[in-house]
């Protein structure tokens, strides 16, 4: 058996994880893993590949949602499951699959040893006539994207989420887009929105359920629809807060398996928390249990 490590070396703890995976491969039977780093040109796509082609039994990748996003966009139809070692600031996906995020060792454990579980993944297309994307946590267009877009990536490193925070703020002023909504077909939304958010899971970070019963294997896409009304942010919060039980219009949710989202003009666009420059229109479908992962 042998593992591959897909790992991001700009990462502070990349170096130590070499060592423990290392120890617990041998101590366990297995061969030494195949180490594959990752570089600004290919965050993680072809070395994934390799791995495949090498013949491994579990693709590891350590690093942020964004290395994991890029293993599992090849992964996802395979029977080669994933392993996660979350060496980033947000670690979604490890959070929502119930992994603890701070203890790299018992992460490095369950990624060669821990049991296979089959969870969903969604795969959405925008306007710029690009290829198929895949995210596992969320995608967002308008203001949650702008605040991944305008991250200071020195005070990250110094403070981790709290940097989100910080772009948020100064990002809170900016003015809406009219938005046309579907989902599963059917017209659900068309006014001017801040952002629109597709979620895989509901958990972000400080455990905040942005998606109420959200669960990342129930072969369903959430939808937040964020448009401040009279009461500005204070009535988002609330929406958030109250699950869009209240009958202000702030925020507004809704389920389906495909969504399509159409803007009146370009604005920003992320995936799992990267930044993918701006687009107008949206379209993503779940692909239900489509991914392994080592839980």
């Amino acid at each position: 058996m042998r593992a591959a490590v897909v790992i991001n070396p700009s990462k502070p703890a990349a170096r130590d994880i070499r060592g423990t995976l290392t120890r617990l491969s041998a101590a366990n039977g297995w061969d030494e893993p195949l180490w594959l780093d990752t570089t600004a040109e290919d965050p993680g796509a072809g070395q994934t590949r390799e791995a495949l082609e090498a013949g491994a039994d579990v693709v590891i990748a350590a690093g942020g949602d964004g290395t994991v996003r890029c293993v599992a966009e090849v992964l996802a139809g395979t029977d080669t499951p994933l392993g996660l070692i979350p060496l980033g600031t947000g670690n979604l996906l490890a959070r929502n699959l119930g992994l603890d995020v701070t203890d790299t060792e018992g992460a490095a454990k369950v990624a060669l040893l821990g049991e296979a579980r089959r969870i969903d993944v969604v795969r959405s297309a925008r306007n710029d006539g690009g290829s198929e994307q895949l995210f596992l946590v969320m995608a967002g267009l308008g203001f949650d994207a702008s605040i991944m877009a305008d991250t200071d990536a020195k005070l990250k490193d110094k403070v981790g989420w709290l940097a989100y925070v910080d772009a948020a703020v100064r990002n809170l002023q900016g003015k809406g887009v009219k938005a046309k909504i579907s989902v599963d077909g059917e017209a659900v939304a068309s006014r001017r929105v801040r952002s629109v958010m597709v979620g895989n899971c509901g958990k972000i970070q400080g455990g905040v359920e942005i998606f109420p019963g959200a669960a990342v294997d129930d072969g369903i896409l959430d939808l937040m629809v964020v448009a401040p009304g009279k009461l500005g942010w204070f009535g988002v919060i609330a929406g958030v807060i109250g699950k869009g039980r209240s009958k202000d219009t702030s925020v507004e949710y809704f389920r389906g398996t495909s969504v399509e989202v159409s803007l009146e003009h370009e604005d920003d666009f992320q995936l799992d928390g990267d930044h993918e420059g701006k687009v107008s229109t949206l379209t993503a479908r779940v692909d239900p249990g489509a991914l392994l992962v080592r839980v």
